[in-house]
């Protein structure tokens, strides 16, 4: 059994809206693994992800309630300095949004926001998360040109480079190979498995097919509540609850 990276421990979430996101959700994020959340849209994923980082600071929340406990301390906490835990949690999106920045640019950002000014440090790394994120054969020859000015594949592997950049302990991802090709798809899931050994990972899937095959645990979410959580080798193939069974075998969703 992985130990645990991230413990989410009775937590709610309400928008100001009057949307009920996420209702006593509790759950390990199992370290040196990857961890699914899947279930169909309205679920609650996507806010749970954004909670890990704090991104929910950034939208009109009503209330929360509970705790997230990153490497055992509450990151819902009021002194907890929200800059420092996104470099250490990172979040790809699914739709990417390059920084108005060259491409090299993009990449570089969020170490020299960091304190890293060396030229030469700061191409090695850019190439190294280029390479990782398999945009660099397509870029290398490029690094000047705007970041928007690639296609939308081509940014959303921007967008992951740029937080592998920074070394994170965790990468979360929301749907984050929805705009690519199959062979872009299978390159990136490989590398998830390549990675899970140093850098812990959070992934919702757009589909059932990728949930099934990259999960090592798999958390089953719906409108807001967590239904069902084991590992993925099982839970697809055997799930306990029946809305799990009926979601897994596309009853509904």
């Amino acid at each position: 059994m992985s130990n645990s990276k991230i413990s989410i421990r009775n937590y709610s979430l309400r928008y100001s809206d009057g949307v009920q996101a996420l209702k006593n959700v509790s759950l390990e994020i199992h370290a040196n693994a990857i961890n699914v959340l899947f279930g169909p849209s309205g679920g609650g994923k996507s806010s749970l992800l954004r909670s890990i980082n704090r991104l929910i600071d950034l939208a009109d929340v009503d209330e929360t309630s509970g705790q997230i406990l990153f490497n055992g301390v509450n990151i819902l906490d009021k002194e907890m300095p929200v800059s420092q835990l996104r470099r250490k949690i990172g979040m790809v999106f699914s739709r990417p949004i390059p920084l108005p920045k060259s491409i090299f640019e993009n990449v570089a950002f969020g170490l020299r926001v960091a304190g890293e000014n060396d030229p030469a440090v700061l191409h090695s790394k850019v190439e190294e998360a280029l390479k990782q994120a398999y945009l660099w054969e397509e870029v290398y020859d490029r690094l000047d040109d705007p970041g928007i000015s690639i296609s939308g594949g081509q940014q959303q592997r921007l967008c992951l480079a740029r937080v592998l950049a920074l070394e994170p302990e965790v990468i979360m991802l929301d749907e984050p190979t929805s705009a690519l090709d199959p062979v872009t798809t299978a390159r990136i899931e490989s590398f998830l498995q390549e990675i899970k050994d140093r850098i812990t990972v959070i992934i919702a899937p757009h589909n059932m097919s990728q949930s099934a095959r990259v999960a090592d645990y798999a958390t089953f979410f719906l409108q807001g509540e967590l239904i069902e959580v084991g590992a993925g080798s099982k839970l697809f193939v055997n799930p306990q609850d029946q809305r799990t069974q009926d979601y897994v075998e596309g009853r509904f969703g």
